[in-house]
């Protein structure tokens, strides 16, 4: 790899989850489509881990989390799955979003 293109990859604003493969990775997928209209969702699946992401920030809800689930979910429930993440990270018990302020 040259150095322009290992330059070039830090100029993308792409945020979002990286999920150790659960039960709980579709519904992520299929919320974050949901809470993010649209948005192009981009899913790599690496089976041990699912990287999920989108341009600039990306919101989960726990409503629709639940929906997707069919039972209760507290957004804390995530952290458990949440091998990492790109872009910053704000939580409240409503959503969990991921973001960046600026653009690189």
């Amino acid at each position: 790899m040259t150095t322009k293109n290992v330059a070039d990859g830090y100029r993308n604003n792409r945020v979002g989850p990286v999920l150790r493969a659960s039960d709980m990775t579709e519904a992520v997928i299929e919320a974050a489509r949901e809470d993010n209209p649209g948005k192009e969702i981009r899913v790599d699946d690496k089976v041990a881990y699912v990287r999920i992401d989108t341009d600039s920030e990306m919101m989960l809800r726990r409503e629709t989390l639940e929906r997707a689930l069919g039972r209760p979910f507290r957004i804390s429930d995530l952290e458990v799955n949440l091998g990492s993440f790109s872009g910053r990270i704000e939580t409240t018990d409503e959503y969990v979003r991921f973001y960046y302020e600026k653009t690189l």
